[in-house]
């Protein structure tokens, strides 16, 4: 469904861009691009957004924000010898994953870094811009797929927050993947408010909670009352690491037991429990137990199973966010992209948590970038 391959260029600067999902992200797109697979995951690809004006995905050019410097084609490498990757991807866009890799610059702060946020922040911004100038791009759009941090208190801006307050100073839409805090953090709402700049987030909805978000109004609809809802997740990877520490468990947990508390109207008994199992690599494993009550109070039970890759989960849906937004801001669109709560567990923004629900809602977003002519930022609201 993509335009034609000569529209303006439009960059995708992937915080957390040495990582899987960022990894996966772009030697995906240059596989798509080349016609070697087909766009499978990509809701953008389907009929229903046939002419709303989205970027193709053979204008995108990336770049990104790390602190590690592994280079991609040698990420890719590993992502394919794990199978996360289809053997020999990552010769066939090798190409394609070196210039990415050069457009990647150190993010922060690191270890014996003395800068202060206001430093770290202006030279984040400072290697967006100049990434958007040397490339001669429309637009860039920010999207932070960086492993999950701890929850924060406090005035001190942690560092997801540092890149989306440089996203905003740069110009750039903001899209948070992670449950990281991002624009959620108190000191970033008036300049995020003030930017007339489009943002949407946080934390994909890959797996776990996307069965929930499809279940729950199954039950709700049927009149079957859920005692209890229980699950465990198993992971590896930079995620089921950083998810070893309880803090950041805990915000990744807390947008699973929204949805249910959205969908069912209250939060029923069980917990989720997130084990990190560094065998499994890029892989996870969730299941979930739901007992709920039948017809003159029978005791009933379902069972399910998730297992899949979280990066090849995770990377069409970051191809989909950054074509919305960018064609959202081609549009002088601003403040919560709401219409995209159907690719978060905690989206911004008042909307539905059904997933069918959501999924009407973005289908009526994808009219609207229809419809809308496009202005440019000196005519935004």
């Amino acid at each position: 469904m993509s335009a034609s391959v000569s529209a303006p260029h439009v960059g995708v600067w992937l915080i957390g861009a040495r990582g899987s999902v960022a990894t996966t992200v772009v030697a995906g797109c240059a596989a798509l691009t080349a016609g070697l697979h087909p766009p499978t995951g990509l809701v953008t690809e389907t009929p229903a957004f046939a002419d709303s004006g989205l970027p193709p995905l053979s204008s995108l050019v990336f770049g990104g924000h790390d602190t590690v410097d592994c280079p991609l084609p040698k990420r890719a490498e590993a992502l394919a010898a794990g199978g996360v990757l289809p053997h020999g991807l990552p010769t066939a866009v090798g190409a394609e994953l070196a210039a990415a890799d050069r457009e990647i610059r150190p993010g922060g702060p690191a270890p014996g870094d003395r800068r202060g946020e206001a430093q770290l922040i202006t030279a984040f911004a400072a290697d967006i811009r100049d990434f958007v100038r040397r490339r001669g791009l429309a637009r860039a759009v920010v999207v932070n797929v960086a492993s999950t941090e701890p929850a924060t208190n406090g005035p001190a801006l942690p560092a997801s927050s540092l890149y989306a307050a440089a996203a905003l100073r740069a110009g750039c839409p903001y899209v948070n993947f992670t449950p990281s805090t991002g624009l959620h953090h108190p000191a970033l709402a008036g300049q995020a408010a003030s930017s007339h700049l489009p943002y949407a987030g946080r934390d994909g909805k890959t797996g776990q909670t996307l069965l929930r978000s499809a279940l729950g109004p199954m039950f709700t609809q049927r009149a079957l009352p859920v005692r209890a809802w229980s699950g465990t997740n198993l992971l590896g990877g930079g995620d089921g690491a950083s998810l070893a520490d309880p803090a950041a468990a805990a915000a990744k947990n807390a947008g699973k037991e929204r949805v249910l508390a959205d969908v069912l109207g209250e939060i029923p008994e069980g917990e989720v429990h997130i084990d990190d199992v560094p065998a499994l690599g890029d892989w996870k494993t969730a299941w979930d137990h739901i007992a709920f009550h039948g017809f003159l109070g029978t005791r009933m039970v379902l069972q399910t199973i998730w297992q899949g890759c979280d990066s090849a989960l995770a990377a069409p849906l970051v191809l989909d966010l950054a074509r919305l937004v960018s064609r959202a801001h081609e549009n002088g669109l601003s403040g919560p992209l709401s219409e995209l709560g159907f690719y978060f567990k905690d989206p911004m923004g008042e909307g539905p948590s059904a997933l069918g629900e959501q999924f009407a809602a973005l289908v009526g977003f994808a009219e609207r970038l229809r419809e809308e002519p496009a202005c440019g930022p000196e005519e935004r609201p």
